[in-house]
């Protein structure tokens, strides 16, 4: 159970880095306006899915109890994932990058731009 919780902990932060969480700053003074929890979109849970986990044990050769890191994992691979996933989705429309976060904001930003060159040519 512990395993899970950090799987699924790592999970929620790699999703949140991918489309929620990002750091505002105001282009004349350089006041972090996304400094308190009412302006920085911080994942919670009803935010996910149920995630289904499965694990293959490997012991660590390098302490005596054979233990290391879990929840890392979730935490490095998801942000690329779900960017690639959106990449892929707006492919399409001409789109090879999207910065995150991505939030939904962002994305209807690039597919109206991308909509208008279309239409244009």
């Amino acid at each position: 159970m512990i395993v899970a919780g950090q799987v699924h902990g790592g999970l929620a932060q790699g999703i949140g880095q991918a489309v929620l969480e990002g750091c505002v700053y105001d282009k004349e003074t350089g006041q972090l306006l996304t400094g308190s929890y009412n302006d920085y979109a911080m994942p919670r849970a009803g935010d996910f899915p149920e995630f289904k986990l499965s694990t293959n044990t490997t012991l660590c050769t390098h302490n005596p109890l054979g233990v290391k890191g879990c929840g890392e994992a979730g935490a490095i691979g998801a942000p690329a994932a779900i960017a690639n996933a959106i990449v892929d989705a707006l492919s399409p429309l001409g789109v090879r990058h999207v910065e995150m976060p991505a939030t939904p904001h962002r994305l209807w930003q690039i597919i109206q731009q991308r909509q208008g060159r279309m239409a244009a040519e």
